[in-house]
Order: C-alpha cells, then sequence, then structure tokens
C-alpha cells in the first residue's frame, strides 16, 4: 500500500479549496451514534479500521481506504478493536 505522507495530504486538500486537515485517532471499540458535521469532509484511513454507516448502508474501511461525506450527512461511526486514525479534510 502506498499512502502519501501528511504533508501531501493536506498541500493537495487545500488546494482544492478545503481549508482544515487533521490527524483523528480514536480508539479501540469507539462508537459514535449517528450525527452530523457542519462541514464536508474527505478522509484516508491510515490505521486501524472503521465501519461508516450512511443511509442504512455499511462500508468497512482500512488502511488505504478514502470516505467522503457532504455537510449534514446522518452517518455513525464504529472503529475496530485496534482503533483507527485517519487524516480528514475539512470545508467549512
Amino acid at each position: 500500500m502506498n499512502l502519501p505522507d501528511f504533508e501531501t495530504f493536506s498541500q493537495d486538500a487545500r488546494a482544492r479549496g478545503f481549508d482544515e486537515v487533521l490527524e483523528r485517532t480514536w480508539a479501540p471499540d469507539t462508537v459514535l451514534d449517528e450525527h452530523t458535521h457542519p462541514f464536508a469532509v474527505e478522509a484516508l484511513v491510515v490505521q486501524g479500521q472503521m465501519g461508516l454507516t450512511v443511509a442504512g448502508q455499511t462500508r468497512q474501511l482500512r488502511a488505504g481506504d478514502a470516505f467522503t461525506l457532504e455537510r449534514d450527512v446522518p452517518h455513525s461511526e464504529r472503529y475496530g478493536p485496534e482503533g483507527a486514525t485517519y487524516w480528514v479534510a475539512r470545508r467549512n
């Protein structure tokens, strides 16, 4: 698997109009019930695994998998037994 480094991910996201880029790390077996965000996101999982549920459909994501969410989209998150880390670009 050939992932970019964080700086490359950040520069690319900012060039495409994202105004905030950060790393999020979640503890093992964390569950976030359905919620929304007031920003759009593009993210890249870089460690661990997570389940992302949108409109009743769950995607299992592992290192190297990317996901997007538009602002105000209801979703839930479930992190695996090793937790997960992803890089996320936000468009506020």
